[in-house]
């Protein structure tokens, strides 16, 4: 059953919080009112103790000075996955693209970035990928970004054969659970978290790419008009000015743009909010209660960013978007003491995603993840020009996350078990 509240669609205020929701702005402003009910004492789950803030620093530092000694970092994007195991997946696929003119070229990759973004929530202990083209396995984030690295370039998203490398809205409309399960090699004895969702939100993608042919459609030189995800990349072109392009305008265009893809969630005015949540001390300081923290849509945002940039285009305000509230994140948060548990037992039980303390979690991550960056950037004497938060997640916080999980627990599994259907985490 859908959650929503029932407002006239015509309602001014409804649209001015269903946009105000959306915004980075209100990540930080409403995760930052369960930080400050946290520091004073009043969460029922969580204490933060800020003096631990160098100590997670430092950590960070050394996973950073670590992989990027030059401290010539990334963006934190899905780009890095589809290199992982030293494999140039990227070369290849550019090679495969190169008689296509730039715009076309930047069109696949959006196809490619929004399906494996959209593939990546949390794949569970238990499942791994087997990479035929090099006899390589990979488990989580990097196993999914490898199988469906394979599955674009196999033409598995496409309806049509004789172009495999795009994705269109036919095919994801007919794509099947056997289709997708064979594509990530799952099996009784490979089992993926949250098949179903994942197929649901692929296919809602497609019904949500057909239904606005003004925005993803593109015909060719048959009349045929192309619906596809990555044609996305023409309207952001023509946001940018004076070939500068902000990066809260390419998230407002993910959120706004697909914001039905996402089923089962909170609504205001008919309008799907997405990775948006309820928490009652919320509701007691803004009357809507709702904490917003878009996490796959700025995944999605951040990856977003580099075929933009190969068009010539310079982005802009990258610190406005904010930390991704995820299980690496948080996982670093809680395994190095910044964020400390009332109750051990948290730890023992799984929860629901919409429960108020997964809630506080993510929204402590959120600002705990802008407190460790300005420690970072303190510490290496570099400004937020020259160390964007994008990169410190990549260098970085993510990473580091990874990397206590595997130290402290068997398969570095997140010190928190959520029950996830395939779609935030």
């Amino acid at each position: 059953m859908e959650m929503g509240i029932t407002v006239n669609p015509a309602d001014e205020a409804a649209v001015k919080l269903v946009a105000y929701l959306r915004s980075p702005l209100a990540i930080r402003a409403r995760c930052r009112l369960l930080f400050e009910y946290a520091i004073a004492g009043k969460s029922r789950y969580f204490d933060c103790d800020l003096t631990q803030i160098e100590h997670v620093a430092d950590y960070v530092i050394e996973v950073i000075r670590s992989d990027y000694p030059d401290l010539q970092i990334p963006f934190h994007s899905r780009w890095r996955h589809f290199e992982v195991g030293g494999i140039p997946r990227l070369a290849q696929l550019n090679q495969q693209l190169a008689g296509l003119s730039a715009e076309a070229k930047a069109i696949a990759k959006y196809d490619l970035a929004i399906i494996s973004v959209l593939l990546d929530a949390g794949a569970g202990n238990n499942w791994h990928y087997h990479e035929q083209n090099t006899n390589l396995g990979f488990k989580r984030s990097e196993g999914l970004a490898v199988a469906s690295f394979r599955m674009f370039c196999a033409g598995a998203f496409s309806s049509d054969k004789n172009q495999p490398l795009r994705v269109d809205a036919e095919k994801l409309q007919s794509l099947t659970q056997t289709e997708l399960s064979n594509g990530f090699q799952v099996t009784p004895e490979n089992p993926l978290i949250g098949i179903d969702g994942r197929l649901k939100l692929l296919q809602k993608l497609g019904e949500v790419v057909a239904a606005s042919p003004q925005l993803f459609g593109d015909f060719d030189k048959s009349g045929k008009n192309n619906l596809r995800p990555g044609n996305l990349v023409k309207y952001l072109i023509n946001q940018a000015s004076n070939n500068q392009i902000a990066t809260a305008t390419v998230l407002e265009a993910v959120l706004s743009n697909f914001s039905e893809i996402w089923s089962g969630r909170l609504k205001i005015a008919n309008v799907n909010l997405g990775d948006v949540w309820s928490h009652s001390h919320i509701q007691e300081v803004e009357k809507d209660g709702f904490v917003p923290f878009h996490k796959l849509s700025q995944w999605l945002t951040y990856s977003l960013l580099e075929p933009l940039e190969e068009l010539g285009l310079e982005i802009t305000n990258l610190d406005e978007l904010t930390g991704l509230p995820e299980y690496r994140n948080g996982g670093l948060c809680l395994d190095l003491g910044l964020i400390r548990p009332k109750h051990p037992d948290i730890f023992s039980q799984t929860h629901s995603i919409a429960s108020e303390m997964i809630v506080e979690w993510r929204a402590l991550t959120v600002i705990l993840l802008d407190e460790i960056a300005k420690n970072i950037r303190q510490k290496l004497k570099m400004s937020d020009t020259e160390l964007p938060l994008v990169k410190i997640l990549q260098g970085g916080t993510w990473t580091a996350g990874r990397k206590i999980a595997a130290e402290l627990r068997n398969g570095g599994v997140s010190p928190l078990q959520i029950e996830s259907d395939g779609t935030v985490f």
